[in-house]
């Protein structure tokens, strides 16, 4: 008997916090959503899924916010069909259909031309995501789609500006809303303000059916800049945090670049500051 109750106990506990985790997840994106402008009335909203935990709480949460929020929005989830080898797309399916979200799966053998460019999977991360990205333009186009939504978090955002600065040598990371280059499409990222441990926590939590990376690539630059974010969490609790923050309270005066901010011009300010205050 004191097991059932303690079983019981334990399934009430786990249920209520992932009502809470539901709820941050849906609250967070919608601040995210409203704090950069990212949706408006009637927009076609086509939402990459890859199968991996991200994307799929995307899904979850734009699917939840799509009876909330204040704005009429359509979605529309795209997968694009890469060729890699056992690629299960048959899951995907089988998980919008449980959603009942609109879909589109485009068939397209980018893995073949990645392969004949490189022999090393190390090497396969750049040329793919320049592919994918060409694709999905494409697609948002003959779609009819006016925002592409992807699935990049607060940690990706804080590890591309760390990517940016070990590597690069620039202050640059991931914006939530981006125009394209051509300036005809717009890419948000929803899930900006949520960190990566509680998509985790919100994957177990909701059992998805997750596809693991087939492609055999793996970023050892990535990789190290995630054991740096882990590194961060255990022993700095705050820090990963109030780096993104840092993103978002820029003071381009006390940096270096001449293009933001004009040094030239503080010896007139000076001499302008004087004579107002002579008058």
């Amino acid at each position: 008997m004191t097991d059932e109750v303690n079983q019981k106990e334990e399934r009430e506990r786990l249920s209520f916090e992932n009502r809470k985790l539901e709820k941050r997840l849906v609250r967070r994106c919608a601040e995210a959503i409203t704090d950069f402008n990212m949706l408006q009335d009637g927009d076609k909203v086509m939402v990459c899924v890859s199968g991996g935990k991200d994307s799929y709480a995307l899904l979850d949460a734009l699917v939840r916010l799509q009876g909330r929020a204040p704005i009429d929005f359509t979605i529309l989830a795209v997968c694009i069909d890469q060729h890699l080898p056992g690629f299960p797309k048959e899951r995907l399916i089988k998980h919008f259909e449980t959603l009942k979200v609109p879909y589109h799966i485009e068939d397209q053998d980018t893995f073949k031309i990645v392969q004949s460019k490189y022999q090393d999977p190390r090497n396969y991360c750049s040329l793919c995501s320049r592919l994918r990205r060409g694709i999905l333009y494409r697609l948002a186009r003959e779609l009819k789609c006016t925002k592409i939504a992807l699935g990049h978090h607060l940690d990706d955002v804080v590890s591309t500006l760390m990517l940016n600065m070990f590597y690069g040598g620039r202050l640059k990371s991931m914006p939530p809303k981006l125009l394209s280059d051509a300036k005809e499409h717009i890419i948000i990222r929803p899930l900006v303000y949520m960190r990566e441990k509680d998509l985790t926590r919100w994957s177990k939590a909701m059992k998805y059916d997750l596809i693991p990376k087939l492609c055999g690539a793996h970023d050892l630059c990535r990789q190290e800049m995630k054991e740096i974010i882990a590194r961060m969490d255990r022993e700095t609790p705050g820090r990963v945090e109030n780096i993104f923050r840092s993103l978002m309270r820029v003071a381009p005066s006390h940096l270096l670049d001449s293009q933001c901010y004009d040094f030239s011009r503080l010896e007139e300010e000076r001499v302008e500051a004087q004579e107002d205050s002579k008058n």
